[in-house]
């Protein structure tokens, strides 16, 4: 299994380089959204940075949930998709690969730049570790989520308003628990708390969602 895990990442990845168009979306998505954000509020910088918690993270979410529309609507169409509900290896293992390979090379991207932006905002140096660390355990959790939407919605010709109406009220516990770790190191106060819950729910959905994400291709697939 660990074997075919490991291919099937390697093809994921192959297949994302000859598209970097995709890849790059959501990152100027969200670079977009966060530098334009100070023309419409103004320039002061601690209005900037009281707000910088919470933009970061609706902008991160909606990047993510932007590059999710299309994550398996390829294999869908040339017919990948129905070998894999076909073949003998554990399905909820395969989307895991493509899942996690979409992650490291949009969601881990989006993590990177993150703190560029964030400084841009005003946000203190003393912060950008909590925000590393919460986009690291927080944005796994997005794409997962969100995979399962797109599994549902992948035979769907017009099927991205449907996505996300299924997963943002989804996204709502990692939204709130991101924020406030951020919002905490903002202010002084411990964020472990947030941080921990955090993991919590990327160990679950890591646990539980290649099943949801499973069961949702096979019904596509099946209609």
């Amino acid at each position: 299994m660990s074997n075919v895990f490991s291919l099937l990442l390697a093809r994921e990845s192959r297949l994302l380089f000859r598209r970097p168009a995709e890849l790059a979306n959501p990152l100027v998505f969200f670079a977009i959204v966060i530098a334009l954000f100070p023309l419409a509020v103004g320039p002061e910088t601690e209005l900037l940075q009281n707000i910088s918690p919470g933009l970061i993270w609706v902008a991160a979410l909606l990047a993510v949930l932007l590059s999710l529309d299309g994550l398996f609507r390829s294999d869908f169409e040339d017919g990948s998709l129905e070998q894999w509900v076909l073949s003998p290896h554990p399905l909820p293992l395969l989307v895991l690969a493509k899942v996690l390979a979409h992650w490291a090379f949009s969601g881990l991207a989006l993590v990177v730049l993150a703190p560029l932006l964030a400084m841009m905002l005003g946000l203190p140096v003393r912060c950008l570790p909590v925000l590393l660390i919460s986009l690291l355990l927080g944005t796994p959790i997005l794409s997962l989520l969100g995979a399962v939407g797109a599994a549902l919605t992948v035979g769907l010709k017009r099927g991205g308003l449907l996505l996300a109406l299924l997963i943002l009220p989804l996204y709502i516990p990692v939204l709130i628990l991101g924020t406030g770790a951020l919002q905490a190191s903002l202010q002084g106060l411990p964020a472990v708390g947030q941080l921990l819950w955090l993991a919590c729910l990327t160990a679950l959905a890591v646990t539980f969602t290649p099943f949801a994400i499973a069961a949702g291709l096979k019904i596509s697939v099946a209609e």
